[in-house]
Order: structure tokens, then sequence, then C-alpha cells
């Protein structure tokens, strides 16, 4: 069980970006199970707290963009995320169902600064904040650590936590296990996809360093 603060936000409002029937009036206790051995679809999945899978993540290799979807336990799409080509602060963007239209962006995240000790991203809600001069959710912690916390914009209202959950299983099966905790009438599915999204930062930094140590290797 996450440890939960007793101090929730006082939202009188629901926070919803990928839709209402994601949010509950409770904290929502996630397990996300990554596999640390695997490669490609499947390696990635959220379970409720009686084990139930209620989301997974498709990652599409080989294509242009890095890309991965978000699916709901039948495997329906619900949210395309992909990295924008070119972009130097790791710029996420995404959108509905299994889309790449303009129209139906929901959201973009990037890192607040380029170089940063731990992981700081900035999300954009589409459509109401196109200038984003301040952004609408705000990502801070550390992957390696398995613990960061997501807030509304620049302020101190947290809306979502994540946090290390060693198991015997994790152990044996070479499973990441980590549990996100999102609090009462937050969108998780949302959570989850800025979950992703830090993970697929933190893959291409390890693609990066490893590329970067077999050149040195190479030359050496």
């Amino acid at each position: 069980m996450a440890e939960h603060s007793n101090n929730y936000p006082p939202l009188t409002n629901l926070i919803t970006v990928v839709g209402p029937q994601f949010c509950a009036p409770y904290p929502v206790d996630l397990t996300i199970v990554r596999k640390v051995l695997s490669i490609g679809e499947g390696n990635f999945s959220v379970a409720d707290v009686n084990g139930n899978i209620i989301f997974k993540v498709k990652n599409t290799l080989f294509s242009l963009h890095d890309r991965r979807v978000l699916l709901d336990a039948n495997s329906n799409p619900l949210l395309s995320i992909r990295k924008k080509i070119l972009s130097a602060h790791s710029r996420w963007e995404v959108f509905r169902g299994d889309s790449s239209d303009s129209n139906d962006l929901l959201f973009s995240a990037k890192r607040s600064s380029l170089f940063q000790f731990k992981t700081q991203l900035n999300v954009f809600l589409a459509g109401n904040n196109t200038n984003e001069e301040v952004c609408d959710f705000k990502i801070k912690g550390s992957w390696l650590e398995r613990s960061c916390k997501i807030y509304v914009g620049d302020s101190s209202n947290l809306i979502a936590q994540m946090h290390k959950k060693h198991t015997v299983q994790s152990v044996l099966f070479g499973k990441d296990n980590f549990t996100v905790t999102a609090y009462p009438n937050v969108d998780h599915a949302f959570i989850v996809s800025l979950i992703v999204i830090l993970n697929a930062i933190n893959e291409s930094a390890n693609d990066t360093h490893t590329a970067g140590v077999s050149a040195t290797a190479a030359i050496g």
C-alpha cells in the first residue's frame, strides 16, 4: 500500500484530461510493472490494488517517432504518446486514441531545462495553453529512485506521486514494480501517461549513455 499524504489538495473540480471515467472521489493506487528484460509490446502494465490489469503499454519499434500507445484492459487504444523529432527539451506529444492528428492532441510535456540532475517536466494542455508561458502541470523527481511528484502548475497542490515497491516477485522474475497514487478527483489515466513519458525519457537517456560508452570503447 502506498503511503498516502493526509492532506489532499482542495480540488473543487475534477482534473480530467483523458476522461472523467478515470476520476474517483478517493485516492487510487496503481501498481506499475515494468519487465526489465522485455522489449517491445507487453513490457509495461498497470494493475489496480486487486492485481487486475487496467492499462497496458505497447511500444512501436523501428518507427521514425519513438512512440507508445496506452491501451485499456481490452487492448483498446486510449492514448498515442510520441516523441517530437528534433526537440531539444525532449518534447512528447499525447494524442487521443491511436491518432497523430493535431486535432486530437491532448497535451504535451517537455523538460523544464536542457540540463537536469533530477527530471523536471512541464506539461501543457492543448488548445487553451498555446503560448506555454506557464505550465498546467509539473513533474518533479528521479526516475532512478522511482520517486516523483506531480503538481498543478507551479503550485504546491500535489495530485499524484510515485513510490518504489519491492516484492519477492520483482526480484525473482526481473520485474521493476512501483506504485503510483493518484489523488482524489484526478484522472489516473492521465497520470499513467505521464509515468510512461518519464519511463521513455529514462530509456532514451540510457540508450544515449550506452551508445557513448560503446563509441568510447571502440575508439580506445
